[in-house]
């Protein structure tokens, strides 16, 4: 685990990327396992496995999940908290976690593999409370937008009355 800051409400882990693969489903673990069976069947055609087994830096924020790669901080993925539909460790293999995340432009989804060797089941859990977060302020910003638009119109309710009243004075005053 890393450093987290209050301002920008970030934290990173540093784990191994062992591969992103496209998966049928959003959910479940047999998800992870169909994901793991084809990292290891190697795609000569597939320049996403190339890059596998390589160390990055997972940056987790109430936005999303950013994956940069190790050594040049080169952004590889970035997954905003909405498209993300599952998170859990491999019950196979608890040093391998993953998360399927819908494509943004596209309909279909893609499962990350990492390894981590001590940190898998607190990256799993860290992921859900950010998505529960992020759930939680989305809920609370739409709830403020509710109550400004309310107020709005109470507003423009009230300034119609003043402006009535002010044309009834107006027109007491002048007779």
């Amino acid at each position: 685990m890393s450093d987290t800051s209050e301002d920008d409400n970030e934290i990173s882990f540093q784990v191994k990327f062992l591969g992103r693969v496209e998966v049928v489903r959003p959910d479940g673990l047999q998800i992870l396992d169909e994901a793991v069976e084809s990292l290891k069947t190697p795609d000569k055609y597939s320049s996403e496995k190339a890059a596998k087994k390589s160390k990055v830096y997972l940056f987790l924020s109430l936005s999303g999940i950013d994956i940069l790669e190790n050594k040049t901080k080169f952004l590889l993925y970035t997954c905003p908290l909405s498209t993300i539909s599952f998170c859990a460790v491999m019950p196979s293999s608890p040093k391998v976690f993953g998360f399927v995340a819908r494509h943004p432009a596209a309909d279909m989804y893609h499962c990350y593999l990492f390894q981590s060797k001590t940190f898998s089941h607190v990256l799993v859990s860290v992921i859900g409370d950010a998505f529960r977060a992020s759930k939680k302020e989305e809920s609370v910003r739409g709830g403020r937008d509710l109550i400004v638009e309310a107020l709005r119109h109470k507003n423009k309710m009230l300034q119609r009355e003043n402006a009535e009243l002010r044309k009834r004075l107006q027109d007491r005053l002048t007779v």
